[in-house]
């Protein structure tokens, strides 16, 4: 359409009203490929332009513009918006508000190809330079040309400032969506020369699918899918265009373009898809949420209606402040609910939004892309959830691979390799997006791409054990006696085979390795001191399609702390246990006589005796000199 204001406007024709194809080339004459033009060049010459060989035109056929030729609309934001100016001896003349009214703007609109007037207005589109038109319009509204009604001298010589008409026309009816069971979802259909036709793309289907939504006023897009394939109009569009028809287009054989939009809900000036400030539809415009009317739950509906995962921040002025009305309704969504128009609703308790506090969102990417056959999911050929099922993603390049680890978390790509070709769903990525659904789609045959990540190893675990009980929990981590063993465990999930474990030591830079068996290892410390206190990490190390891979454990902080009670102390009370226990056994087992009962209580005597006396030898062999003149004194 850019190009079609350049043509309209150097042959002094008003504005492009519609486009379409002409006859088919058959004489062998070379045609002019149109590459592109801004829109404001004064003449075709000026955009960028090439030569087509012999018998060759883009599309194969000519272009066919219908330029409105006695009216147009100017300093709009689009084709149907404007100061109304009407052609006047070859050159352009305003028109007064006073001789202007609502049948003279319904036969306007119609004549521009747009829909019925929505606002008329003196002053609304600026003044214009030139002369004011010398007539008075005296149109029955039903005429389809602005020039087959009827004029009158002008009741009024003059045209005060501020009074040159400016006109609104709706936007045409001249696309719809089909087959998705709502007016905002199902498969793209244009109404092209007196009937409908289906509309498709090759590479940039999101922003044919954003430019839709966008002209439907559906909020914002959720999925963009191929539907089968059939002859009609191929489209391309940079994203930013108001209607489908600003874009470029021609006739080919391609798939058709399934769109599904929000329907009442978007997120603008965010990131991407799945984050940005929360608009919900009212009375026909966009009204901004504020942050105490919206919680938790609320945005779990708004993420899900957005086709993405679970919320992950909530914020007000997170993307700034709308230009609109605020939602006048606080949300008392479940959570559970499909839509967000399912959610109750109840009055606001706050009457003002302050500045600030317009509601931003960001949801989580949905788990609709992973990596099979690679015994990790961050290794393996990239399969698409599409259309209710999985299917194989073909593309060509390395950026598909860097949005694919980037969107699951994996690091980044360590190798990108053709694996088998089947019918699947084409990709082409700039590499930067966070998510595949961002990238365009190609609709031909291409090979499956088999991806290896960064981060294939699983993080490993950590953990220690204490056969003697020597080890309690503590606020910073375990805890360990002095004196006693212990042991710390590496572990994996059992994805590959072999490998080894480094166990790194921060307290002395002493660090162990051992191989995997079966998918752990453990390192043995015996007695426990002073320098064992310190971090610990295990880190796994494996040799994997043909590339060195690790991972790192969580941090394990030992600290080394004394006893309850002297070592030495706890080793004579369980000699004497076992003494007392002995005694007992022989004492219960023998059952002697009265007289056997003395003679046997001598002989637990001497053996209370020499017990204790082992005990004193003990104390004696493990004690200082002070410590055996105090036991001494004891004795």
């Amino acid at each position: 359409m850019r190009e079609n204001k350049v043509v309209c406007r150097e042959l002094d024709c008003g504005n492009p009203v519609s486009v379409s194809r002409g006859h088919l080339i058959e004489d062998g004459r070379g045609g002019v490929r149109l590459l592109r033009c801004s829109g404001d060049e004064s003449s075709i010459r000026q955009c960028d332009i090439r030569r087509g060989r012999p018998g060759f035109c883009d599309g194969e056929y000519y272009h066919h513009v219908t330029c409105s030729e006695s009216v147009r609309l100017v300093n709009g934001a689009g084709l149907c918006s404007g100061r109304v100016e009407v052609k006047s001896n070859q050159s352009w003349a305003s028109v007064c508000e006073a001789d202007f009214d609502r049948q003279d703007a319904e036969v306007v609109c119609r004549e521009l190809g747009c829909g019925a007037p929505a606002a008329l207005q003196g002053g609304l589109y600026g003044e214009g330079e030139g002369q004011t038109w010398d007539k008075e319009f005296q149109c029955k509204g039903k005429e389809s040309l602005l020039l087959d009604c009827d004029t009158s001298d002008r009741k009024h010589n003059t045209c005060l400032p501020g009074n040159a008409v400016g006109l609104t026309c709706s936007e045409p009816d001249d696309v719809r969506l089909v087959g998705g069971g709502s007016r905002c979802a199902g498969g793209v259909e244009w109404y092209d020369q007196g009937e409908w036709r289906t509309v498709g793309t090759l590479s940039d289907a999101k922003a044919v699918a954003a430019v839709v939504c966008r002209q439907m006023g559906c909020g914002s897009t959720v999925s963009v899918l191929p539907g089968n394939t059939t002859r009609g109009i191929r489209v391309s569009c940079s994203g930013s265009e108001s209607l489908l028809r600003e874009c470029r287009r021609m006739h080919d054989l391609l798939p058709g373009l399934t769109v599904i939009c929000s329907e009442s809900v978007r997120l603008v000036d965010g990131a991407g898809l799945c984050s940005g400030r929360v608009e919900v539809k009212s009375n026909q415009s966009w009204a901004s949420v504020c942050e105490a009317d919206f919680d938790r739950q609320d945005a779990e509906v708004v993420c899900r209606d957005v086709g993405c995962g679970a919320p992950a921040a909530l914020q007000g002025g997170l993307y700034g402040e709308g230009e609109g009305q605020t939602w006048d309704k606080e949300f008392q969504c479940k959570g559970k609910e499909s839509l967000l128009l399912d959610c109750d609703t109840s009055d606001r308790k706050h009457n003002t939004c302050l500045p600030g506090n317009a509601v931003g969102l960001t949801c989580s990417e949905p788990d609709d892309v992973r990596l099979v056959g690679g015994g990790s999911r961050c290794a393996g050929g990239v399969e698409w959830y599409y259309q209710g099922e999985w299917r194989t993603v073909g593309a060509d390049d390395w950026d598909v691979a860097a949005v694919v680890c980037r969107q699951l978390g994996c690091g980044s790509t360590v190798s990108a390799l053709p694996g088998n070709t089947t019918r699947g769903v084409g990709v082409y990525c700039d590499g930067d997006e966070s998510a595949l659904r961002e990238c365009r789609r190609r609709y031909y045959l291409l090979p499956g791409l088999t991806v290896i990540c960064s981060d294939l190893l699983v993080q490993p675990d950590i953990f220690l054990t204490d056969p003697m009980g020597g080890v309690s929990r503590g606020h910073q981590g375990p805890e360990m006696f002095r004196g006693y063993n212990f042991t710390i465990t590496c572990s994996t999930q059992p994805h590959y085979p072999g490998g080894s474990f480094l166990l790194t030591f921060t307290g002395s830079n002493r660090t162990q390795t051992q191989p995997a068996v079966n998918h752990s290892a453990a390192f043995l410390f015996p007695a426990a001191d002073d320098s064992h206190q310190g971090n610990y990490i295990c880190v796994y190390d494996n040799y994997v399609f043909s590339h060195n891979f690790s991972s790192e454990s969580e941090l394990l902080s030992l600290t080394i702390t004394a006893s309850p009670l002297p070592a030495f102390i706890i080793r004579h009370v369980v000699v004497l246990l076992i003494l007392l226990t002995a005694i007992t056994t022989s004492y219960l087992y023998y059952k002697p006589t009265r007289r056997q009962k003395r003679v046997n209580r001598v002989s637990s005597m001497d053996l209370y005796v020499n017990a204790m006396e082992m005990v004193s030898l003990s104390s004696r062999s493990e004690a200082g000199p002070g410590e055996e003149r105090a036991a001494q004194g004891t004795e």
